[in-house]
C-alpha cells in the first residue's frame, strides 16, 4: 500500500516537462529593408518634447512677464511663444520619428536619421563590443526601449536607437550578440 503512494509522490516531485516553445530559441531578426519605428514612439516623442519645451518655456515666460511689469504686449508675445514654440518642437519631433529607420543585414546594423541633414550609421557585426537595452519610465509605459550598440573604437563608440518596440529591441540585441560571437569564433580560427 505504501508503494503506490511513493510512486505518486515521486511523480509529484519531478518537475513538469518544459513546453516545446520554451526550448526553441528566440526568433532571429533578419531584414534587408529599412524598418520604421512603431507609432507609439511618435506619441512618446510628442509627450517628451512637450514636457521638455513647455515647462522651461513657461518658467522663462513667467519670469519675463514679471520683469516686464506685465504690459499687454508682453502677454500677447508670451501667448504666441507659449503656443508657437511647443507646436514647432512637436512638429520637429514627429518629423524625426518619421525619418528614423533601422536595418539589420549580413553586413551589420544600420540606423538612418534625418532628411536635410541625413545621418547614416553602420555598425559591422565584427565591431560590436556589447549591447544594452535601456528602458526609462515613459518607455516602459509605452512598451518601448532604447537599443545601445557599443562598438570598438573611440569616436562615436556607441550607437543608440530609441523608440524600438521592447520585444524587438531584445530580439535585435540577441541577434547582434549571436552574430558578434559567431564573428569572434571565425576570427579565432
Amino acid at each position: 500500500m505504501s508503494a503506490p503512494m511513493t510512486a505518486s509522490h515521486d511523480h509529484a516531485a519531478a518537475p513538469p516537462p518544459l513546453p516545446a516553445e520554451a526550448t526553441v530559441p528566440a526568433p532571429q531578426v533578419e531584414t534587408d529593408i529599412w524598418q520604421p519605428l512603431p507609432t507609439r514612439a511618435r506619441t512618446l516623442a510628442t509627450i517628451t518634447t512637450l514636457i521638455g519645451t513647455v515647462v522651461p518655456l513657461g518658467i522663462a515666460l513667467g519670469v519675463g512677464l514679471v520683469a516686464s511689469a506685465r504690459q499687454p504686449s508682453s502677454f500677447a508675445i508670451a501667448g504666441v511663444l507659449l503656443l508657437g514654440v511647443p507646436a514647432w518642437t512637436v512638429w520637429i519631433a514627429r518629423r524625426r520619428w518619421l525619418r528614423t529607420r533601422w536595418r539589420l543585414d549580413d553586413d551589420g546594423f544600420g540606423v538612418r536619421r534625418g532628411h536635410m541633414w541625413r545621418s547614416d550609421t553602420r555598425v559591422p557585426g565584427n565591431r560590436v563590443q556589447h549591447l544594452d537595452v535601456r528602458r526609462g519610465p515613459l518607455e516602459r509605459a509605452f512598451g518601448l526601449a532604447t537599443l545601445i550598440v557599443h562598438t570598438a573604437g573611440t569616436r562615436n563608440s556607441a550607437v543608440a536607437l530609441s523608440g524600438l518596440d521592447h520585444m524587438q529591441a531584445e530580439r535585435l540585441r540577441d541577434t547582434l550578440a549571436a552574430r558578434a560571437a559567431r564573428d569572434d569564433d571565425h576570427d579565432d580560427a
